[in-house]
């Protein structure tokens, strides 16, 4: 590791040694970070895991009803039950943080649409496996949101592990041996002068004793 190109001062050797407690300070801070945020990454992980499969099975369930009443049915009759939408959807963005990681929380606000009244999709109109179809995708809308909030949280906080990875490596394979190694250096220089310095006070002390 090559060391610091400075002047080997003690006013220099002071300053190396502030800058090495910071970088040390600092690295077992980002290192805390760095392992929580992997705790909370591992624990993401295992929820979207667990909620993708519930999601999707809700959605094949769905799927499957979807078809099998659809084979039931004219397409014209299917076209004209889904021709106008009976729910309005707004979707809302916060922003969380999570480890000083700004992450999204999606909200859903399902209301009847503006013109339901005149909405041709009726459970009178359709069968029953269309009604189970489409209240199993109707059902599966917060968890779709919590899905894709979590996903989304899992991409932001990985890119911020990799982010303090980064900036911990740099400082315990990098900075910190530099600053450590250079310390090392003007320490051995500053202890040279001193023994230079009073090996020429001896030999003055000798010279004017013999004369």
């Amino acid at each position: 590791m090559a060391r610091l190109d400075v002047k080997p001062t003690r006013m220099e050797l002071n300053n190396l040694k502030d800058r090495l407690k910071i970088a040390s300070r600092g690295h077992k801070l980002l290192k805390d970070k760095r392992d929580e945020l992997m705790r909370q990454f591992i624990e993401l992980i295992r929820q979207n895991n667990q909620l993708r499969q519930k999601v999707e099975g809700n959605l094949v369930e769905g799927m499957q009803d979807f078809v099998l009443a659809k084979s039931v049915e004219s397409d014209a009759m299917v076209q004209e039950l889904f021709a106008v939408p009976s729910k309005e959807v707004a979707l809302e963005i916060r922003q969380d943080s999570i480890m000083s990681v700004a992450v999204p929380k999606l909200f859903a606000d399902v209301k009847e649409a503006a013109n339901a009244s005149e909405v041709p999709y009726s459970y009178v109109g359709s069968n029953s496996e269309m009604d189970q179809a489409i209240g199993s995708i109707t059902a599966s809308l917060d968890d779709l949101l919590k899905l894709a909030e979590i996903e989304k949280t899992c991409q932001l906080m990985a890119d911020e592990i990799e982010k303090t990875r980064r900036r911990v490596n740099a400082l315990e394979y990098r900075m910190i041996p530099q600053l450590e190694e250079t310390i090392y250096y003007i320490e051995m220089k500053l202890e040279e002068q001193e023994r230079a310095s009073i090996t020429r006070i001896m030999k003055v002390k000798d010279m004017g004793q013999k004369s």
